[in-house]
């Protein structure tokens, strides 16, 4: 194309959008009510597509560890204060002592999946993170099949160390150590001085939808009397007969104890449960959102119609084809559009200058993009028919009802 010509049709276009834009603005108390509606929309949409952006980011990544066959068995010591330990390692050989049970955990109460959290600040070369902490036994990363991908699990040996052995996952070590190797390096709790001795990869203990955390995995106490839960790797084919049994067993060790076991499957799908709450509502209030600007959208064009007859019929007789009388009434709509999406940018782009909820700028601006595009489509889409229909009015009959 000559490049005359395309000046001449870029000069055209300016004209027809400079046009478009005086047609919204010499209407805009009309318009202001359905810009405020297609503003809250755009809103909305930002945050439910932030939300989703930000769960289905974090379900690409692997969960880290197995929960399959695993049961959480929760004791509660009540009132008993005397010899706690011991009848904590008793009931752990009471439990490796099952043939139903392919391997035993201690932990603390921050179970995989439960609504307990514990975390401590840890430093390195001046560097802190405050990591989700749990405290187990060396059992805990078989029962759950978690890979050391870094130097090893720590064992009973490793507490003859003046420093207490931990294992990081591969979150921690990216805050504090970077690209140096961790083995073997100490990290500080307070005045506590732990040694790194191995790095998994990834633990996500709350479930598939929640970010990658720090983590640090601390070898209990050889007499802890504080982490009294235990979790159970369960052969196949093992059913809710032994559970009763392995109740009873246990009560009649420690009498005036509580017990409950848990599966971790159930517990897991109560996360997911929780999880998907809040994007079901915002999904909700966002579609009944979107239908009162398509409703708005409807309402706007079918008046604009009705009153601008004669001006189409005009159009019409001086040589307007259908695709011209369709692109201005569909551009009108664009620019109310564009006007909204404007508004509602003003206020999103905050959300990844400023971090808020912590997440990645990349999940924000996805969601950003997502919402622009809903809105346009939603737009062109509701303005599409009645843009047919005024395309198809006749200057004769125009002009007759004038």
């Amino acid at each position: 194309m000559p490049e005359s010509l395309q000046s001449f049709y870029d000069i055209k276009t300016l004209a027809m959008i400079q046009h478009l834009i005086k047609l919204i603005w010499n209407k805009r108390s009309t318009h202001a009510l359905v810009i405020i509606e297609i503003w809250a929309s755009f809103m909305v949409l930002f945050g439910v597509l932030s939300l989703i952006v930000y769960n289905l980011s974090n379900y690409m990544q692997p969960i880290g560890f197995n929960y399959e066959s695993v049961w959480k068995v929760d004791l509660r010591a009540n009132q008993d204060t005397v010899d706690i330990d011991k009848k904590l390692q008793n009931i752990a050989r009471k439990l490796r002592s099952y043939p139903e049970i392919e391997s035993v955990t201690r932990m603390s109460s921050n179970t995989p999946f439960s609504g307990n959290q514990m975390s401590n600040g840890f430093s390195y070369n001046k560097k802190d993170v405050s990591p989700d902490h749990y405290v187990t036994d060396p059992e805990f990363f078989k029962t759950l099949d978690l890979e050391v991908i870094q130097g090893k699990p720590y064992s009973v040996a490793d507490r003859v160390s003046k420093f207490t052995p931990i294992v990081i996952n591969k979150a921690t070590q990216q805050k504090l150590f970077e690209q140096e190797n961790p083995i073997g390096k100490v990290m500080k709790k307070d005045k506590e001085e732990m040694r790194v001795v191995g790095v998994v990869n990834t633990f996500k203990a709350k479930g598939e939808f929640m970010e990658d955390k720090p983590a640090v995995f601390e070898l209990i106490g050889a007499n802890d009397t504080w982490n009294n839960n235990f979790l159970i790797k369960i052969k196949p084919g093992v059913d809710a007969h032994f559970e009763a049994r392995l109740v009873k067993d246990v009560t009649a060790m420690v009498k005036d104890w509580g017990i409950e076991v848990v599966y971790l499957t159930d517990s897991h799908q109560m996360r997911t449960n929780l999880t998907k709450v809040p994007v079901i509502i915002f999904l909700v209030v966002s579609g009944f959102l979107l239908s009162n600007v398509a409703l708005g959208l409807f309402g706007i064009l079918n008046l604009n119609i009705a009153k601008r007859k004669n001006e189409i019929g005009l159009r019409r007789a001086m040589g307007s084809t259908d695709g011209k009388i369709m692109l201005q009434f569909l551009g009108e709509m664009w620019v109310l559009a564009l006007f909204s999406i404007l508004l509602g940018l003003l206020f999103a782009i905050q959300f990844p200058i400023l971090n808020v909820f912590d997440m990645a700028a990349h999940v924000y601006i996805s969601a950003m993009l997502g919402a622009i595009v809903v809105i346009f489509v939603l737009v062109t889409l509701c303005a599409w028919y009645p843009s047919r229909q005024a395309a198809k009015i006749q200057p004769a009959s125009a002009l007759h009802e004038e």
